[in-house]
């Protein structure tokens, strides 16, 4: 008789989020491309002072830059890797990828080609995005909750962030707001301090 395997549930659950690499021409810089190798340093060293292993889980959306950084960064370390996107695939990456080049396409797709990850599709999962929601905000939560469904004793957040508003709703200041109400775990990469912004 065969015996049912009890789910994976992991040690702990790192949630991301981040400004995306600076689209070229942006008149005011947040996270200039000249600044990639000092965020990776600073993700990377933030997530070894928070012990992050491979009994853990990491949660972000995907986008260029930050979520790019810190997935690698979890994939590293062995960590099993959920990418939550808020637009089916093609429209995510013209949205939140291609823009910044095609290296930035190629490592989506590194990320999406290895073993530990998986890819989640906000519409596919959640159905057609209600006329009174964003779908940045609507992605942020389902997140943060996903996150918190594990417990909220397990959730550490790490933002890399300016503490600015962003150009839209459902960006990282959202995120770092709502987090702040829901998991009180949350250490802040100040984007202003590593870029020189």
């Amino acid at each position: 008789m065969a015996t049912l395997e009890a789910p994976w549930k992991p040690r702990r659950v790192f949630l991301f989020s981040g400004h995306m690499i600076d689209a070229p021409g942006r008149a005011s810089p947040r996270f200039p491309a000249d600044g990639e190798a000092a965020a990776a340093r600073a993700i990377a060293a933030r997530l070894d002072e928070l012990g992050m292993g491979a009994e853990d889980l990491a949660i972000c959306g995907g986008a260029c830059g930050g979520d790019t950084l810190f997935a690698e960064a979890a994939l590293e370390r062995g960590c099993q890797l959920r990418l939550f996107l808020q637009f089916p695939e093609p429209d995510f990456l013209q949205a939140s990828v291609a823009f910044a080049g095609e290296t930035w396409v190629d490592r989506y797709y590194a990320l999406k080609d290895n073993a530990l990850t998986q890819i989640r599709v906000q519409p596919d999962e959640l159905g057609p995005l209600p006329k009174s929601l964003n779908p940045y905000v609507r992605n942020n939560l389902w997140q943060l909750y996903t996150a918190l469904a594990h417990g909220p004793d397990k959730v550490r957040f790490v933002s890399l962030w300016n503490g600015e508003g962003g150009s839209g709703p459902g960006g990282t200041q959202h995120m770092v707001e709502t987090v702040k109400r829901h998991a009180g775990r949350v250490s802040i990469l100040d984007a202003r301090q590593l870029f020189g912004t």
